[in-house]
């Protein structure tokens, strides 16, 4: 079953992806989105940047493949949510994405992001900046200010999952976890 978080989670997303806003998601959409967020981040890794890149037009691969039925090349809001929220057909997408994004942070290849290099990959995705705040604050800083990668990609798998409620992710929607 899915929670009211985590439909209002999977909206947001949605929005956030279709970088042309024309209420559908495109091939397109998701190189905007990689160039954009490897963009936020000058001093990541070579590696770093493709894993992200890959990860996101993995994701696309998997929402064509599983969702369009009519060949268009498009994705509609509600066949997004019926993928992105059923584990069973989209966890190894999710898992790469997590790993990616939240690995392309680490500047230091410590296992830390600095608050900075945070916020900068979260703006360049298109949330909005006090929830990416909050956020941040309920990873748990430590280390100089700098939330654990493995910390931040938990999170983001937490994000998609479609039965949990009052997560940190739900901070990113701009309404409270608990």
């Amino acid at each position: 079953m899915h929670t009211p978080e985590a439909n209002d989670r999977i909206q947001l997303v949605f929005s956030l992806f279709d970088a042309d806003g024309n209420g559908f998601l495109e091939p397109d959409d998701f190189e905007l989105m990689g160039t954009r967020v490897v963009a936020a981040v000058p001093g990541a890794g070579d590696a770093a940047k493709g894993a992200l890149l890959g990860s996101l037009r993995r994701y696309w691969t998997t929402l064509v493949t599983e969702l369009d039925a009519n060949g268009d090349g498009r994705i509609s809001p509600e066949e997004f949510t019926a993928c992105v929220l059923n584990p069973e057909r989209f966890a190894e997408t999710v898992d790469e994405f997590a790993r990616a994004l939240s690995a392309v942070g680490d500047l230091t290849g410590e296992g830390f992001v600095a608050r900075a290099d945070f916020i900068a990959l979260m703006t360049a995705i298109g949330f909005r900046q006090p929830n990416i705040g909050a956020l941040f604050d309920a990873l748990g800083p430590a280390q100089g200010d700098r939330v654990a990668v493995d910390a931040w990609a938990e999170a983001i798998r937490d994000y998609y999952r479609p039965e949990k409620s009052g997560i940190a992710g739900d901070l990113l929607t701009g309404k409270a976890a608990g």
